[in-house]
């Protein structure tokens, strides 16, 4: 863990950040890839499962949600864990795809600058079978400020927004679904090597059809 903070902490320094707790890392991480996407603002995750089912469950959304049958297995879960249904239809797409009828983009695999469209909770995989191949890790970037708070507070066993690393104050009952200091030291030295324009790491070619699952039957 330390090896990373250590030595990832002079390149910030240099860049102007002032670093006075690990948890500024992962600040800073979210803020360097909602620049790079053009959001307003990041939250950083420990998966894109996990994003996926925060943003359903922000919009408290139920129903019917209709995807692609050729995607990664875990999103129709996140799905049904949020209380809907996933539907399966034959779509081709490579990069991201939206979450009919919502504004939830799966762009688990996809990440290049200026990726994100305005008015979308769009979802980002850092699998190491992505772009920036950090192993493990998610993030939700928005343009929507409440949902911004409630995402973060959500992520973080529903500490409040101001008191995000303190366990004093709890406006909900959240999820332990945070991006941890040490991963996040880790993503930066990653994206710092990472070009601006980058090939979709995947799309509908790259994953077998769904509805061949018994569960989904």
């Amino acid at each position: 863990m330390w090896a990373e903070l250590k030595e990832v902490k002079p390149v910030l320094e240099e860049q102007g950040y002032e670093i006075n707790d690990p948890w500024d890392y992962v600040r800073i991480f979210e803020e360097k890839v909602a620049t790079f996407a053009g959001s307003k603002y990041a939250i950083a995750l420990d998966n894109c499962t996990n994003a996926l089912f925060l943003c359903l469950r922000y919009q408290n959304i139920k129903g019917e949600i209709t995807i692609p049958a050729r995607t990664y297995i875990s999103v129709p879960f996140s799905i049904m864990h949020a209380g809907c249904k996933p539907v399966f239809v034959d779509k081709e797409w490579s990069g991201a795809y939206n979450l009919e009828p919502t504004n939830i983009v799966d762009g688990a695999t996809r990440f290049t600058k200026g990726m994100y469209k305005s008015g979308t909770f769009h979802c980002i995989s850092f699998h190491l079978k992505k772009i920036l191949k950090l192993g493990k890790g998610g993030m939700i970037l928005t343009d929507d400020k409440e949902a911004y708070n409630w995402l973060q507070s959500a992520s973080k066993i529903g500490r409040h927004v101001d008191r995000l690393y303190k366990d004093d104050y709890f406006d909900i009952a959240g999820w332990n679904m945070f991006m941890p200091p040490e991963q996040a030291a880790r993503a930066i030295l990653l994206f710092e090597d990472l070009p601006d324009e980058n090939a979709d790491s995947g799309g509908s070619a790259t994953y077998h059809d769904l509805r061949k699952h018994e569960i989904f039957k």
